[in-house]
């Protein structure tokens, strides 16, 4: 994460505090390149080619919401040869309605309607040994994104058991105890979460939560938001190959 951008988020995150500074073995970034967005369509697909084949091959190209202004999409690489690692987007709600609702055809709960949003989708990390670790890192970088970007709720669609996920960082279900059919995703189940950007710090120290310390107390220069507000044109590249190593995580 670059120096400016770090100060600024956590900054907004609370009183000044003592900040643990870590390495990682890869790196976050914010998509600059259309060789960089193939990167990432490509572990998405393969990653999606894992559970969900039939959407898989509609996952081959990019997306219109890749290239839209109130979108960023985030790749992480390794460090070691620039291999991808994992992937997510990011839409707020700034411009146009989450794609939870558009593509998705679900109507969000009326208290919800007028706050800041931000959802994250395509979401596809490598089952390698650092898979878990650029999960989390993928998350801090969505909650960071939040902060910065003065949005009051994360939002997210996940299919059972990947849900549980989304409940163990105290997400909570818009739709409590209710499934719903995802349109753009061959209608299958999912949980409908949000997340308090405003109260994370406060919750998750109540709660003793296992990331607290990753989230508010250590700063990763190798996640670097600095191009968050880029939007990726359409140029011609070749899309590379990715390991089949790849899991799907939302």
């Amino acid at each position: 994460m670059n120096g400016a951008f770090a100060a600024g988020a956590m900054a907004q995150m609370g009183r000044e505090v003592r900040v643990a500074e870590e390495r990682l073995p890869f790196t976050v970034r914010v998509v600059r390149s259309e060789t960089a967005l193939y990167k990432a369509v490509a572990i998405r697909q393969a990653a999606y080619a894992r559970h969900m084949p039939v959407l898989a091959e509609r996952l081959r190209a990019p997306e219109p919401l890749d290239h839209d202004q109130g979108s960023v999409v985030l790749l992480a690489e390794s460090k070691l040869d620039g291999s991808p690692l994992g992937t997510m987007r990011i839409q707020t709600n700034r411009f146009d309605p989450l794609s939870i609702e558009q593509a998705g055809g679900v109507e969000l709960p009326a208290w919800i309607e007028n706050k800041s949003q931000a959802e994250a989708t395509r979401l596809g990390v490598d089952l390698g040994r650092t898979g878990r670790l650029v999960k989390t890192v993928l998350f801090k970088a969505f909650f960071l994104y939040c902060v910065e970007a003065n949005i009051e709720w994360m939002v997210i669609g996940a299919r059972s058991p990947l849900d549980r996920q989304y409940e163990a960082l105290l997400f909570q279900d818009l739709f409590p105890g209710q499934y719903i059919p995802m349109r753009h995703f061959n209608n299958i189940p999912h949980r409908v979460l949000a997340f308090e950007v405003g109260t994370a710090e406060e919750r998750w120290a109540s709660a003793n939560h296992p990331l607290y310390n990753f989230v508010f107390r250590t700063q990763h220069p190798d996640l670097d938001l600095s191009d968050a507000d880029y939007s990726a044109r359409s140029l011609p590249a070749r899309a590379p190959e990715v390991s089949d190593r790849v899991a799907l995580s939302a």
